[in-house]
């Protein structure tokens, strides 16, 4: 009786084993260029600035949270059609682009965040954002009811926010393990269907090949007188 070989019950992407090194090559790929970004990457800072709406007298105390809200939102604008500019000592580009501002839902406070490669940069950005906003709710206070006033500047920042060159490539690794993992787990199928449909061809083979036996052949004997 004869056995079939174990190799031939593998499944096509077992009897690879080239294939897994895919998966390892992947995450040192990206380890490789996740560590090198964080490294060739300019540090980024962060300083933050807050600033408080204030009601002015006999006016809607409810009203300074929806005013705050709408000074979140144009808080980029009013810096730059104010000195912000000026003061921060960047260009409009750079504000619209570095800086972020934030409001609560249940405080008339807004947050200003401005990111730069420098720390001293950084502050002064944030700053600037928040003394235009208090100079634009000045000239603004006799039709809006209330006024924006600073409530924190921001603080010198001691360490970069952008991740470091260990953390990228952690991620960069995570990142290429991942895509390695989803190429095996793609090819092994191509690999299995194949592997099936030569199975198959084979089996197939000596089964057309058999030999079909003939038709018998009547004799014709000759009648007796």
């Amino acid at each position: 009786m004869k056995t079939t070989p174990p190799r031939a019950l593998l499944p096509a992407g077992l009897r690879a084993p080239g294939r897994w090194a895919v998966l390892p090559a992947a995450v040192l790929a990206g380890a490789a260029l996740g560590g090198g970004y964080g490294a060739l990457k300019t540090p980024q800072y962060a300083a933050t600035s807050y600033v408080i709406v204030v009601p002015a007298e006999k006016s809607d105390p409810a009203a300074a949270l929806g005013f705050a809200q709408a000074y979140g939102r144009v808080a980029t604008d009013i810096a730059v059609t104010g000195d912000a500019q000026v003061w921060a000592g960047v260009t409009a580009d750079t504000l619209r682009k570095s800086v972020q501002a934030a409001t609560s839902p249940d405080a008339p406070m807004i947050s200003i965040t401005a990111r730069a490669e420098r720390p001293s940069k950084a502050v002064s950005m944030a700053d600037g954002v928040a003394r235009a906003l208090v100079l634009n709710s000045t000239h603004v206070a006799g039709s809006t009811g209330v006024k924006v006033v600073q409530f924190s500047r921001a603080t010198k920042p001691l360490a970069p926010v952008s991740p470091s060159a260990p953390l990228s490539a952690l991620v960069g690794g995570c990142a290429g393990g991942l895509l390695g993992g989803l190429v095996l787990l793609v090819r092994p199928k191509r690999g299995t269907a194949r592997g099936e449909a030569r199975h198959s061809r084979q089996a197939a083979a000596p089964a057309s090949s058999a030999a079909v036996p003939a038709p018998a052949v009547a004799t014709h004997q000759p009648e007796a007188v």
